[in-house]
């Protein structure tokens, strides 16, 4: 058995929750993330197989300290690998908190196989519930697709399904409370994610970013919001009771109030880099170490080099802030 190690930083974070890009690739073509032709995806050869995917997964689980997975994209979804990666990361341990973040194209067909496998729950990406405004923002008219494949998580189990959207000034900014509604409704846990400078065309401007604060101002109007009593934690969320509770409502303030100080994630990009952070500039190379024959202690030995070397903060609110090479789609959420 290999020597047990944790991912810490310089800092004294130690991460224990990791992302999985399983895809670069995307069904959506979401203005704020990608032009409307897409993206150059990455060559296959250069993307790791299910089999290379799970022997990370089990190094950080059985050597590395990680208790939560999730997995990402692009669309994770497309990946036709999906259920037996799922499966086969619920066989190591069955006190893992597995979940998948999601467009919820093909949610619908998905959700029973995926509840099977043991997924948990699922982050759904939802912006609108306007069809014109869903084709305008997504490019693509298929909201319906999306509301249904909610619905069969939920009906699934896969709770509690969780839906993000970001505002964007001017488009859909006046959605909030009517997002929340629905949400409530439905039984779903609705989080505003603010804007963050990860866009394939580096467009990102910050007085365009709708902020927490805004957000909050305008839920205000319509509802009643108390602290959740439960502490963050490393969570990114600040939580709100709706009107009281049990409803809970999430605004996550990456830019405004920052809380990389309890940051407790570290991310794999579909070719097998390790990234310390979201706004990583530098990544450290895992698939090579995979594919040239390295043991599973020499991966996590690695691993943990690559994680001390995790910068304090993103660095956005900084007047040197650069964003990073890759956009949000080829680096997982």
């Amino acid at each position: 058995m290999s020597e047990q190690r944790v991912l810490a930083d310089a800092y004294g974070r130690v991460a224990t929750d990791l992302r999985v890009s399983l895809t670069d690739r995307c069904n959506l073509r979401c203005s704020y993330c990608m032009p409307a032709e897409g993206l150059d995806w990455l060559p296959h050869p250069e993307v790791l197989t299910d089999d290379e995917v799970v022997r990370l997964i089990t190094v950080g689980v059985r050597s590395l300290g990680v208790r939560d997975v999730r997995f990402t994209g692009g669309e994770p979804l497309i990946r036709r690998g999906l259920v037996d990666i799922v499966r086969r990361t619920r066989e190591l341990d069955p006190g893992l908190e597995l979940s998948v973040t999601t467009n919820g194209l093909g949610l619908e067909r998905m959700a029973g196989a995926l509840a099977e496998a043991g997924l948990d729950r699922v982050n759904l990406s939802l912006d609108t519930l306007d069809p014109k405004q869903f084709a305008t923002i997504t490019r693509r008219d298929r909201l319906d697709d999306v509301l249904r494949g909610a619905k069969a998580a939920h009906e699934a189990g896969l709770t509690p399904v969780k839906v993000n959207a970001v505002l964007l000034r001017g488009v859909n900014d006046a959605e909030a409370c009517g997002l929340l509604a629905w949400a409530v409704a439905h039984e779903y846990q609705l989080r505003f994610i603010e804007q963050m400078p990860l866009d394939a065309q580096h467009d990102w401007h910050r007085e365009q970013m709708v902020t927490a604060e805004e957000i909050f101002e305008r839920l205000s109007r319509e509802f009643s919001l108390s602290p959740a009593s439960e502490p963050r934690g490393s969570a990114p969320a600040e939580l709100f009771l709706v009107n009281g509770g049990p409803a809970v409502v999430g605004v996550i303030a990456s830019v405004t109030r920052p809380f990389c100080g309890d940051c407790d994630r570290v991310r794999i990009t579909a070719d097998g880099q390790v990234r310390n952070c979201l706004f990583a500039r530098e990544e450290s190379d895992l698939r090579a170490a995979l594919r040239g024959g390295a043991s599973d202690d020499e991966i996590a030995q690695r691993w943990v080099a690559a994680m001390a070397t995790k910068l304090p903060g993103h660095g956005i609110n900084d007047p040197t802030f650069l964003q990073p090479d890759r956009p949000m789609s080829a680096i997982g959420g």
